[in-house]
């Protein structure tokens, strides 16, 4: 079991390369990472439930993910063809597209879970 474990540090390392690779050359992941600091925050303050966290914890991956896959596909592109083409642009900005997506979803489902509860502790205070 201990070799095994071993034998899948590389694959973790690599997998920590590309998040830091994302987190240090895309600014909206700094702006990923504010937010989800914020709701996580704000979550605990509002001491949501479980079925709530989770909805949470999955918007905000899929905001992380789509950001990664967004980064490795820009990189893909510029390794294949670093001029510029116009299928490569409509590649970028269909996948930039697709983070923007997640990241409204995210928003709604931010807003739907976190609104109701924190608008009962600021305004309707006990």
């Amino acid at each position: 079991m201990i070799s095994f474990l071993r034998s899948r540090l590389p694959a973790f390392r690599h997998a920590f390369s590309g998040l830091g690779y994302v987190l240090r050359t895309q600014k909206n992941a700094w702006i990923h990472a504010l937010v989800t600091f914020l709701v996580i925050a704000l979550g605990l303050w509002l001491r949501l439930d479980l079925t709530r966290w989770a909805l949470l914890i999955f918007a905000i991956g899929l905001v992380w993910l789509s950001e990664a896959f967004n980064t490795a596909l820009e990189a893909f592109i510029d390794l294949v063809n670093p001029d510029t083409h116009p299928l490569a642009r409509i590649a970028k900005d269909t996948a930039a597209a697709a983070v923007l997506v997640a990241a409204i979803t995210a928003a709604i489902i931010g807003f739907l879970i976190l609104g109701p509860p924190l608008f009962q502790k600021i305004i309707v205070p006990r």
